[in-house]
């Protein structure tokens, strides 16, 4: 049956556009535009926000960096330790704790490793405790920080670099994912994921703006600071509200940051569906989908590395089964060897728990990594997303 024919390629296009096309697309058009000496235009419009403060001074901001922390006693002293730590006037940087409904030590603990503001306040999630600390902090820019997050000395002069540039209105560091002290090998390919991650956001930065952040280091101009929904998470929901008020999200990979990756594929697994299912909040009702205030090349962009990464299981599962019907109606050898070829790859990862080799590990890693968005999306309709978690196993 043509239609058949028809949806599958579609999927398939699909698929290898989002995975790997995409990133292909945007090398060239770097690559394009380095060799004609040309610049990207902003990600917005081509007015230049008059905000004062950083942008129009030439001494160092003030910086308020912001940590919320829920029952964080185990990391939240050498969490400030660590900001103190860094490579910028003292008198210039002021450090909150924000203990989001803690029932432990993490209070005391950051009001003794030196924390210039505690506040604690009843839960109400990582969001809301962040929304307070904006409302109390003094700087002309709020950076944010994971609790189990250590930043390099030179992270935040790095990352507040990039207010020197009026039309930046948000920025992200990098953050790399850390084996066990031991330096034992974890079953958790994510390492290999969010190298090439950091590699598309990297070219997304480059040419237009980023599509989501990290939430172990970015920070923004505090007039520039967007109250959300509690459910939806700076990361994704910033960046694109961000470029929507005409200015940039951009990437700075010399603000480094580093946490401890969870350990563990299935562990890995759980963080990611927790994450998407306070996603698809942003996506269906928190303005993603709406490509208004959108230049063109950051619509490609959103579609490209968020819509299409999101909705890849449905077409992956639409694949499987228009090929499976494909085949059964007998229409050739190309849909026999796709057949074949998506059965071998559900194989590697069926057997990359006793197979020592990393391409099975690989496979698996993908398999649950692509589910996450279609199990995420099942929990939000099904029992709704709750603004707080609980720290992922293994992180601190």
């Amino acid at each position: 049956m043509l239609a058949l024919e028809i949806i599958f390629w579609i999927c398939i296009a699909l698929i290898v556009w989002t995975q790997l096309g995409y990133a292909l697309a945007l090398a060239a058009l770097a690559r394009l535009l380095r060799r004609g000496g040309l610049t990207a235009p902003p990600a917005g419009s081509s007015r230049s926000p008059d905000r004062g403060g950083a942008h129009q001074k030439n001494d160092d901001p003030y910086v308020s960096l912001i940590v919320a922390a829920h029952d964080e006693q185990q990391v939240i002293a050498a969490k400030v330790a660590d900001a103190l730590a860094l490579d910028y006037p003292r008198e210039r940087l002021q450090v909150i704790v924000a203990c989001d409904g803690c029932t432990d030590a993490t209070a005391q603990r950051a009001r003794d490793a030196g924390a210039d503001l505690v506040l604690e306040l009843p839960r109400g999630g990582k969001i809301r405790a962040q929304d307070a600390a904006v409302e109390r902090a003094s700087g002309e820019i709020v950076a944010f920080s994971d609790a189990n997050s250590s930043w390099e000395p030179s992270a935040l002069r790095e990352l507040i670099a990039a207010f020197r540039d009026p039309r930046v209105g948000y920025a992200c560091g990098q953050v790399r994912f850390l084996q066990d002290a031991l330096g034992r090998e974890a079953s958790n390919q994510e390492g290999v994921y969010w190298r090439y991650e950091l590699a598309l956001r990297a070219l997304e930065s480059r040419l237009s703006s980023i599509t989501a952040g990290n939430g172990a280091i970015y920070a923004l101009p505090r007039d520039a600071y967007i109250v959300v929904d509690p459910i939806m998470g700076h990361d994704l929901s910033l960046p694109f509200n961000i470029v929507k008020r005409g200015m940039r999200a951009v990437y700075v990979p010399a603000a480094r940051a580093s946490e401890k990756m969870v350990p563990s594929l299935l562990g890995e697994f759980a963080r990611k569906r927790r994450m998407m299912s306070h996603t698809w909040p942003i996506v269906l009702r928190g303005g993603m989908l709406s490509p208004r205030g959108y230049p063109p090349l950051y619509a490609l962009m959103i579609f490209s590395h968020r819509l299409l990464r999101y909705t890849s299981p449905i077409l992956h599962l639409v694949a499987f089964a228009a090929n499976v019907a494909l085949v059964a109606e007998g229409r050739g050898l190309p849909y026999n060897l796709t057949l074949y070829l998506q059965g071998l790859f559900l194989a590697f990862a069926a057997v990359a728990g006793v197979v020592p080799f990393p391409l099975p590990r690989l496979a698996r890693y993908y398999v649950l990594t692509v589910a996450s968005p279609l199990l995420g999306l099942w929990d939000w309709l099904r029992h709704g997303t709750p603004a707080w978690w609980d720290a992922a196993e293994g992180t601190r």
